[in-house]
């Protein structure tokens, strides 16, 4: 009897010890691993949503490349893409700033494809954690808007999106140059978003919008470069696991929120 008493406090503290290691490790991986912390600013002021960063606070939050590129076949490809985030009480803020030799988008009607064309997606699980399910906001330069919860495991590893949750947001492109028009060559284009902090109502027990908690989160660009459709490329602020696995949550990197 004490043989097997003694085997099951030894079978518990494996438990443990494995279990610690699996907490430590995943934490160590938020914080000193690859997926590095992005810095969200608060405005004080408030944002207008018309596409360019004209308010002060945009220059005092962190700026960083989507310089993690997928598909390319040609050096000009690989096209620079600058993303920012601002938070206040009411919204979430981001902003691409997007250079494109080559405008291109079709698709015109919500939840249809505008990933298919040169569209700004940005993905967020409300905590500081990698689940198995994200919001997702995909935006083409017509801001047709794909937007859905995505759930990773619903039912016998089969994975998929709600479409029907088509939320009330801000969204605001310019462009310079000419929509599908690859007799010329463009500057570029940008998005800026607003998304109300109320369509995460319920989530905001786990890490509310406030200084210093985190959310998990990837920003990435789908590129289109082609006349006709067929060969898409990608660019994410995280590294991914490749072009056709951008859902893949415990490749998203974490936002701080900062004052």
């Amino acid at each position: 009897m004490n043989l097997v008493r003694n085997l099951e406090k030894i079978q518990i503290c494996i438990i443990l010890i494995l279990t610690c290691t699996s907490l430590f490790a995943q934490e160590k991986k938020h914080v000193l691993g690859e997926q590095k912390v992005f810095t969200v600013a608060k405005a004080s002021t408030p944002i207008l949503v018309d596409g360019k960063s004209n308010e002060a606070a945009w220059s005092k939050t962190e700026s960083r490349a989507l310089d993690y590129f997928y598909g390319v076949e040609k050096a000009t490809d690989r096209q620079q893409t600058d993303f920012r985030m601002l938070w206040d009480d009411e919204y979430l803020y981001a902003f691409f700033d997007c250079k494109d030799q080559y405008l291109t988008s079709f698709e015109k009607n919500r939840d249809g494809r505008p990933y298919m064309d040169d569209c700004a997606e940005l993905f967020l699980i409300p905590a500081p954690d990698s689940l198995e399910m994200h919001f997702g906001f995909e935006l083409n330069l017509y801001k047709a808007s794909n937007d859905f919860i995505y759930l990773e495991n619903i039912y016998q590893g089969k994975k998929g999106s709600v479409y029907s949750y088509d939320p009330d947001f801000k969204v605001e492109v310019t462009f310079d140059g000419t929509i599908n028009d690859h007799s010329d060559i463009d500057t570029g284009w940008t998005m800026e978003m607003a998304i109300p902090l109320k369509l995460f109502k319920g989530m905001e027990m786990f890490s509310p919008v406030q200084a210093g908690n985190q959310w998990a989160f990837l920003a990435l660009r789908q590129e289109r470069n082609d006349p006709e459709p067929g060969r898409r490329l990608c660019s994410t602020i995280f590294p991914v696991y490749g072009i056709e696995n951008v859902h893949h949550a415990r490749r998203f990197g974490l936002m701080e929120f900062v004052d």
